[in-house]
């Protein structure tokens, strides 16, 4: 029987105030955060690219503690996540996605900046080729990325969900 949870990707919907977003997590912890308002089969599409082998199950039980991480970030009364991740992806997405999470709240940085930090400046397009393909949106805070120029750019969750969680962190540092 242990050996068959080892294989589940746990999810739920949060669906609270204007958030609407599926979420999920392995026995290992948080490891896909969907976009705004996007169907289960983004989710579903996710887990048969990167966890082929995993199942799917609803699990209200397995997700409330990140559940509960989420809301109080998206009510501002939590800036850092405390509970385990469970990143998959390649060993430079992994280096990417290290360099997000070391992003402090509230503030903004550029694909030029995490490629430096990476020591691989001339890899701008592959780190936000990397950033695109954060499979945990808002707790690997790919939102903090911007461009150069100071432009908000690109957003798997979209640019109207980008600003939502930008405008969050502003205000709550004002």
């Amino acid at each position: 029987m242990e050996r068959e949870s080892e294989s589940i990707v746990y999810w739920m919907l949060l669906n609270r105030g204007p958030w609407t977003i599926y979420i999920a997590a392995t026995r290992e912890g948080l490891c896909y955060v969907g976009s705004q308002h996007a169907p289960f089969e983004e989710l579903k599409t996710w887990v048969k690219k990167r966890l082929p082998a995993y199942v799917l199950s609803e699990s209200e039980y397995v997700m409330k503690p990140y559940i509960t991480e989420l809301m109080d970030y998206l009510e501002g009364r939590r800036k850092e996540f405390t509970l385990p991740i469970d990143l998959h992806g390649t060993a430079f997405q992994q280096a990417v996605w290290k360099m997000l999470q070391e992003i402090p709240y509230g503030q903004t940085v550029s694909y030029t900046d995490i490629a430096e930090q990476i020591q691989k400046p001339n890899a701008v397009r592959a780190v936000g080729t990397a950033i695109g393909a954060n499979p945990i949106l808002i707790t690997v805070p790919c939102h903090r990325v911007i461009g150069k120029s100071g432009k908000l750019t690109g957003y798997r969750g979209g640019l109207k969900m980008k600003e939502q969680l930008l405008g969050l962190e502003k205000l709550d540092n004002n």
